[in-house]
């Protein structure tokens, strides 16, 4: 039995931070019943598509049912409240103040479901005087740190290549609703979650925060140096670049032997990690003096031979395709309504050696929407009502 087996979850949220939150949660055995609006979640319009299918969705909604409800008009309010009452979790990613205006706060589900987990994503938060903006990944990265600490050094700010604010986000919802999950089994009531992307981002800056708040100097940007360590980087290469990181002196004199210079391990430039920093250039170009000469494949094997941490840098194309992948099952193919099988890339983490993915793909839209109010309780002719009067849909595919 999966970990989660048993919770249901209420999932109105849209684009990435959410899904990835719920697609986890789906992962480890909730029911995610995640409710659409009639065009339904903009990541099903957003390519790359396969056969008219949005990559993006199909890889962060796999799991889950879909329940088409228009919460614009007050029925569909309404529905949406019957769901919430018989679920563990709500997880939403309105702008603050939407899911109130619609009934659907935090508050009013709360106090028909004391028990209820609500959890909110949103770019700043719910309070503060940013709360009203609206967010999206690059505006997150932008205000938390991250851009202005990635970069060549002396060159311009660069994003993260990735949406990380959106998974930062995802992951500490996850944190945060089963840590509340757990509170609830031992006090019997629920919490309201407060998750923004740049708080989490924030979060995720050690190394920032130990030159800002302890060593009180600016957080320069340093190429793919590391801004405290050295070596700690991507070193030249006679056909690209290698990985090396080295912390303490074992490893490092372990470095120096490599590069046939073992006297460097005694030289006092080099006798800390914070003078091998100051004496950056230095290190480097002697380094670079033997990793020049050598292949990236030559250069990883000799130092991993010593116990030297080091890598190539690979593609994602090149990593899923590495024995480490196929080993490690990183990418799995679920059954999928319109494409037969897609490939998803589930939660990572393993339970006594198996890491739980959820059973199906992405949903159809609408597809669960019949299923899913039966179960509520309504009958045949009271959903065909409602599919009549447009404030549900049901569709078989999309």
């Amino acid at each position: 039995m999966k970990p989660l087996a048993g919770l249901r979850i209420l999932d109105l949220t849209r684009v990435l931070a959410g899904p990835f939150a719920t697609a986890i949660l789906a992962d480890l055995g909730a029911e995610v019943i995640k409710l659409e609006p009639p065009q339904g979640d903009d990541y099903r319009h957003i390519g790359p598509f396969t056969a008219g299918q949005s990559a993006l969705f199909t890889l962060t909604n796999r799991g889950k049912a879909s329940v088409v409800v228009d919460l614009k008009t007050p029925e569909g309010q309404a529905l949406a409240r019957d769901l919430a009452a018989g679920c563990d979790v709500v997880v939403e990613n309105f702008r603050p103040g939407v899911a109130a205006r619609l009934g659907l706060g935090a508050e009013a589900l709360r106090a028909a479901n004391p028990g209820l987990v609500y959890c909110s994503i949103s770019g700043f938060g719910q309070q503060g005087p940013a709360a009203g903006l609206p967010a999206y990944d690059l505006v997150a990265q932008a205000m938390s740190g991250w851009m202005a600490a990635t970069g060549e050094e002396g060159g311009a700010p660069l994003k993260v290549g990735e949406a990380l604010g959106d998974v930062a986000a995802g992951l500490y919802a996850v944190i945060a609703i089963l840590a509340a999950l757990v509170g609830r089994g031992q006090t019997g009531r629920g919490a309201a979650l407060d998750v923004a992307m740049v708080d989490c981002l924030v979060a995720m800056l050690p190394t920032s925060h130990a030159l800002h708040l302890y060593a009180g100097v600016p957080v320069a940007r340093v190429g793919n140096r590391h801004p405290l360590s050295t070596p700690f980087g991507a070193f030249r290469t006679a056909d690209g670049h290698a990985i090396i990181a080295v912390l303490g002196s074992r490893q490092f004199a372990a470095l120096c032997a490599v590069i046939g210079a073992p006297e460097a391990a005694a030289d006092p430039r080099f006798a800390s990690d914070e003078l091998r920093t100051t004496h950056e250039p230095a290190l480097r170009a002697l380094i670079e003096g033997w990793t020049a000469q050598h292949s990236t494949d030559a250069v990883v094997a000799a130092l991993a031979a010593a116990q030297v941490p080091t890598a190539p840098i690979l593609t994602l194309a090149q990593q899923l395709a590495s024995e480490h992948a196929r080993a490690r099952a990183l990418v799995t193919a679920l059954p999928h309504h319109a494409l037969g099988t897609a490939p998803v890339v589930g939660q990572p983490v393993r339970f006594d050696g198996a890491a739980p993915l959820a059973a199906t793909g992405a949903p159809a839209l609408g597809g669960q929407t019949r299923a899913v109010l039966e179960g509520l309780g309504l009958s045949r002719k009271q959903i065909d009502g409602l599919i009549a009067a447009g404030i549900v849909t049901e569709t078989t595919d999309d």
